[in-house]
């Protein structure tokens, strides 16, 4: 049996879950149900959310379940034990949750937070699947850093839930987007390392097409991190109370200029890259899909500043920032220096 082969395939599949989480994800920044979900793993105290107010507030003759969650008096409060409440609420009975002071149930941001994780934790069983056939296929061809790259690739999906629950715990902790996104982008790497490495002929390229492409990569990073402390500057003034979309532009600080002017240099390396690319002996057209993203991302961006920050540009934006990078470090495993 060729354990290679099925190892690739569940880390595609992986990999299609990866990029799902990062736009679910960014669905939950873009629509503000990021503490939709108060507590985690589960979700007010319960395996399947509460789909109305009625479930989270406190009612005579009912079962409650131990840990189930109910808003009373502006907090959140968890129950005890298994019992069935009285004709008046007994307090004895429940514990006030403290992690946080948000105590706000919205069944829209409930569900678009419970749906995140719940890609979340359905992509962690091709990952593991991918962990299996790798042990099998390291063992098979002796080739054990397929195994450890894997294993590498589980532990991080492990640490990213981890750090979801800090993230929730802390009530978005400042940062939080950008930590998330770098590991993320760690997973990714892990996967196409596993897709790449294991599988595909490795093609003679100049070495002054790699390097170019090593800083276009670099770059390219060093503007999504960027663009996500533009999105925590936004998630800022929405928080302070700024609702008016068209005053944003205005109000953002100078880390959006930063990041806008940035684009022009991601701009002036790709075309070095791609001129590179065509003119050196060894050319083997590899640069040649950054130009779509590149000027997508660009015009999306254009689109978003200057016109008044559209909702649904925000996931695909940074979809196309990781789809980006993803497209450059695949190129990369791809070259062999002449």
């Amino acid at each position: 049996m060729n354990w290679m082969k099925y190892m690739r395939r569940a880390a595609r599949v992986s990999l299609v879950g990866v990029f799902l989480i990062v736009l679910a994800g960014s669905v939950v920044r873009m629509t503000g149900s990021g503490m939709g979900c108060p507590d985690w793993p589960r979700c007010f105290g319960q395996a399947i959310p509460p789909t109305s107010e009625a479930e989270v507030l406190w009612q005579p003759k009912t079962d409650f379940k131990k840990k189930e969650m109910i808003v009373h008096e502006e907090s959140l409060w968890s129950a005890k034990q298994d019992f069935v409440s009285g004709d008046r609420i007994d307090i004895n009975n429940w514990e006030r949750y403290t992690k946080h002071d948000y105590a706000i149930f919205n069944a829209f941001h409930t569900w678009v937070e419970f749906i995140n994780r719940l890609i979340g934790a359905l992509t962690g069983i091709p990952i593991l699947i991918t962990l299996i056939f790798a042990f099998f296929a390291a063992k098979q061809e002796r080739k054990w850093w397929v195994f450890l790259t894997a294993f590498a690739t589980l532990f991080m999906m492990g640490f990213e839930a981890w750090l979801g629950k800090l993230v929730v715990d802390g009530n978005l902790i400042p940062g939080s987007i950008t930590i998330h996104m770098l590991g993320a982008i760690l997973i990714v790497a892990l996967l196409l390392i596993l897709i790449v490495r294991t599988q595909a002929r490795r093609i003679t390229t100049s070495s002054k097409t790699k390097n170019t492409l090593a800083v276009f990569g670099l770059i390219a990073l060093i503007q999504l991190l960027l663009g996500t402390q533009v999105r925590e500057a936004i998630d800022h003034l929405v928080h302070e109370g700024y609702l008016d979309r068209s005053a944003w532009l205005e109000m953002l600080p100078g880390i959006f200029i930063v990041h806008r002017s940035f684009s022009w240099i991601v701009l002036i390396i790709t075309g070095i890259a791609v001129f590179f690319d065509r003119k050196e002996t060894y050319s083997a057209g590899l640069t040649q899909r950054l130009i779509p993203f590149v000027l997508f991302q660009i015009g999306v961006g254009v689109w978003m500043a200057y016109g008044n920050f559209p909702a649904f540009l925000q996931p695909l934006h940074l979809l196309g920032s990781i789809l980006l990078l993803a497209v450059v470090f695949e190129r990369l495993l791809r070259m062999k220096k002449a």
